[in-house]
């Protein structure tokens, strides 16, 4: 995939892409495969890839929701918020990320492409929930943890009525059998599932709803969480 396939797909897709987000985009894989070359940011190399594999994947996932704000857990080198942003610039968006030289990496692509209205928090999940409980539209994470431990994470960053959305592989059915216990701890309802086919590669999204305020004692920290996943 090129940049003219990936406008062709995002059209096709109902998701109109002006020139100003091609040359963001494009601007955004330079930044990425500069900075890959004295970190670890990506093991995908390839420009026709990186507009399939990151790009196009992340956002799709969200072509079809309506959200004001967006916190993405885990950012990691950017994926899916920084496309989301560039793709749909009226979302305020949030990235967590522990890490402080890929917050380095992500801080100057904000600047490099002169994105407003969105900020990088160096901090882990949990910690983020005890200034920033329940405030977001929508959280996602793509390629963090299993889903039994994400929902602990996410949910009390998330409004109540507002999305959740995970970005998973093809274990991702197996992910939401594994986390039925924790859904039903943490009040989420299980909306539904969308298998998308990415090259060779099966990607399934699930999407929830959180239908109650969470409990103060979630989440655990991260230590518990991995160590006892809720239902494990």
């Amino acid at each position: 995939m090129n940049q003219i396939t990936f406008k062709e797909a995002c059209m096709n897709h109902g998701i109109s892409i002006e020139d100003k987000q091609i040359e963001q985009l494009k601007r955004y894989m330079e930044l990425l495969l500069e900075w890959n070359e004295k970190m670890n940011l990506t093991a995908i190399t390839d420009p026709d890839e990186i507009w399939e594999k990151h790009f196009l994947d992340s956002i799709l996932p969200f072509k079809d929701l309506s959200i004001s704000s967006f916190c993405d857990v885990g950012s990691g080198a950017g994926f899916p918020c920084l496309p989301v942003k560039i793709v749909f610039p009226q979302i305020q968006c949030t990235m967590i990320e522990p890490l402080q030289k890929r917050c380095r990496f992500l801080e100057h692509v904000i600047q490099e492409l002169d994105l407003k209205e969105i900020e990088v928090l160096n901090l882990r999940a949990e910690d983020v929930a005890k200034n920033h409980r329940e405030v977001f539209d929508c959280i996602s994470a793509r390629a963090v943890a299993r889903l039994n431990i994400l929902l602990e994470l996410c949910t009390p960053l998330c409004k109540v009525n507002g999305r959740l959305v995970f970005l998973k592989g093809k274990s991702g059915l197996e992910e939401l059998e594994e986390a039925k216990k924790a859904m039903e701890v943490l009040g989420l309802q299980f909306d539904r599932s969308e298998t998308l086919q990415i090259e060779d590669a099966q990607h399934i999204n699930l999407y929830f709803t959180k239908k109650k305020k969470t409990s103060l004692k979630y989440p655990r920290n991260y230590g518990q969480i991995k160590k006892k996943p809720l239902g494990g």
